[in-house]
């Protein structure tokens, strides 16, 4: 499982816009407006199953280990208790706390993987995050941090009805290809 918690440092902001996004035109770009109310902010916590596609979310007022410990709880209630769970996640301090890594040290079938420091792009979820953003939360303008996290759950469940496990279509030819061209554009050719 790809895990990891919303959009930092704020968390998805519960936004109320004072006009609504003018559309894309002949001509002009999308518009949003510079002023807007803020309501509050939730965090998300994800794990994004590699297998099947599926989302286990949940939103919490706190970005704590307390939050993160309550969310790996709900993780073992969701999944089938004969299946091993590898967790790839970031450094963030709070996947690191000692009472996180004492649960974890009490269940053999938790295998921790962390990403190299910033490089929390690597992790799979952090492209869910991008969905889910663009297709629920970003044009959105929510009363309250109740609505935002009804949109949130909302979309987490209609997402799993149709999920698929996303697929890597670029081979390691292509990748090495292009990290070798960026670097003769960035450094010049080899001598």
């Amino acid at each position: 499982m790809s895990c990891d918690d919303g959009p930092l440092p704020s968390g998805y902001q519960n936004l109320i816009v004072a006009k609504h996004t003018l559309p894309l035109g002949f001509a002009y770009a999308e518009v949003y407006t510079h002023n807007y109310i803020r309501h509050g902010t939730t965090t998300l916590f994800a794990a994004l199953d590699l297998a099947t596609g599926k989302v286990i979310g949940r939103c919490s007022k706190r970005h704590r280990h307390q939050e993160f410990l309550s969310f790996l709880r709900l993780i073992d209630r969701e999944t089938p208790s004969d299946v091993d769970i590898h967790l790839v996640m970031d450094n963030y301090a709070t996947h690191k706390h000692a009472k996180v890594r004492a649960w974890l040290a009490k269940r053999p079938r938790y295998h921790v993987h962390f990403t190299p420091t910033s490089a929390s792009w690597m992790n799979l979820v952090e492209r869910w995050f991008g969905i889910i953003s663009q297709r629920a939360i970003k044009r959105g303008s929510f009363r309250n941090v109740t609505a935002l996290i009804n949109t949130i759950n909302e979309f987490i469940e209609h997402y799993n009805e149709t999920a698929k496990p996303f697929v890597w279509v670029a081979t390691a030819e292509s990748i090495f290809g292009k990290l070798e061209r960026l670097t003769a554009r960035i450094c010049g050719p080899p001598d």
